[in-house]
């Protein structure tokens, strides 16, 4: 099967292909759903509409099959011809896409010509068997300080980035992608603002960031369908380079987007809404997709990087980050406090963990991102009373260590969204503020 090039050049083949040997029609429009007559359908599989395009298959209902668009539903019309063509979801991989951005079909979107030299592969694949995968046991440098510092990643690590909206985390990706010690960075923008699109992989990104990369970009505008296959994409493009035996940084950019697709297709086809509105396929979507990623069961890994837009900054709060919190190895906050206060980038480090620091990192590295650590909790427990004067010097040894050195930490966690610090002086630092 040949590259998809997009979805108007998809729709032209179908149309020049010889005649399918299911076909029926359409019989109701409600909301972006369609409802046609096509025997013989499957979960999944892409039919066409005769004056619409492309849709999937997402459901059934009374003995009529329930298709949701890839592209607008202007044009349609009642009794409008479906031709079902048997096909399930693929996604076209290789390594022709470093350095590429593309949709969710694989189509080019940086005007550097067609993509060739790819191969076909499932779009939907199973996780590596439990059993069988490697553990973790590498660590992964990110030239980002507080995060190799204090919350040190491991290859084949799956992360949750929680913050709200405006606090960096894409400022943070980009970071990571630039000076991460990965092989290839799959980066998914999933209902992005098509402003911002431009901003991140030139600006952000930027060329040096790109050129090891594969951005695949389903703007807010698109139809749900489309944005789920966008995030399946990234994986299976993440995927095909980590049983190339490389080490792959996945960043998906964001959960809580592609949740609320999942949302819209959910009550679209009759799903009961549970916590916030969301279905439950919402739920069960996260560990199909997040599950994926990790080490491989030979040789190569996949580490996540997944943000998630906490709803009114609340990560206790939010159903999707607290499901993406049970699934993933650790999670990292970004606090608006600390973006007020003009510290970038905002990691909370006190409510941020990897589950994966002890067996990445040396005793002597955990030791001393113990102690830091304990200095900001001892520093966040009695800041009102330092601040309001009401401590007195010598009362409390640990209050005294941590008022000693609060400011020090503080400009030892921030870090231009330029700088890439080598690991080695990130230890050093660490150990200096303990002295």
């Amino acid at each position: 099967m040949s590259a998809l090039l997009n979805l108007g050049a998809l729709g032209a083949r179908w149309e020049a292909a010889p005649a399918f040997a299911r076909s029926g029609r359409v019989v109701s429009v409600q909301g972006t759903l369609l409802t046609a007559d096509l025997p013989g359908a499957r979960i999944g599989e892409v039919a066409r509409v005769s004056g619409v395009g492309l849709a999937e298959t997402v459901g059934f209902k009374d003995g009529r099959v329930l298709l949701m668009p890839f592209d607008s539903l202007d044009g349609v019309r009642h009794g409008a011809t479906v031709h079902g063509t048997g096909t399930q979801p693929t996604a076209q991989v290789g390594e022709a896409l470093r350095g590429r951005v593309i949709d969710g079909f694989g189509a080019p979107l940086d005007g550097k010509g067609p993509i060739v030299g790819l191969q076909s592969v499932p779009l939907h694949a199973p996780p590596p068997d439990a059993m069988s995968r490697s553990l973790v046991r590498k660590s992964l440098t990110t030239g980002v300080r507080v995060l190799d510092g204090l919350l040190t990643l491991g290859l084949g690590q799956r992360v949750g980035l929680m913050a709200g909206s405006g606090v960096g985390k894409s400022t943070l990706m980009g970071m990571i992608a630039r000076r991460s010690s990965a092989d290839v960075n799959v980066i998914a923008l999933i209902g992005e603002r098509g402003r911002e699109v431009r901003e991140f992989i030139e600006d952000v990104l930027g060329p040096e960031g790109l050129r090891r990369s594969v951005v695949v970009v389903v703007t807010s505008d698109k139809a749900p369908v489309l944005q789920l296959r966008g995030a399946f994409l990234a994986m299976a493009v993440a995927e095909f380079f980590r049983d190339q035996g490389r080490e792959v940084m996945l960043m998906m950019d964001s959960v809580t987007r592609l949740a609320m697709a999942q949302r819209q297709i959910g009550l679209s086809v009759g799903e009961p809404p549970t916590t916030r509105g969301y279905t439950p396929s919402c739920f069960s979507l996260l560990p199909r997709l997040l599950e994926r990623a990790g080490p491989g069961a030979h040789g190569g890994s996949i580490t996540a990087l997944y943000t998630v837009l906490v709803d009114g900054d609340d990560v206790e709060a939010d159903p999707v980050g607290d499901a993406v919190r049970g699934i993933v190895d650790g999670h990292v906050v970004l606090s608006r406090k600390i973006a007020a206060q003009a510290r970038f980038p905002a990691v909370d480090v006190l409510a941020s963990i990897s589950r994966v620091m002890d067996v990445v990192a040396t005793p002597e590295h955990c030791a001393a991102a113990r102690k830091v650590r304990s200095l900001l909790n001892t520093w966040a427990q009695n800041e009102e009373l330092v601040r309001l004067g009401a401590y007195k010097t010598g009362s409390n040894p640990q209050v005294d260590a941590a008022v000693a050195r609060i400011d020090r930490i503080h400009a030892w966690l921030g870090q231009g969204m330029h700088d890439a610090i080598p690991f080695s002086d990130t230890l050093s630092g660490m150990e200096a503020l303990l002295r």
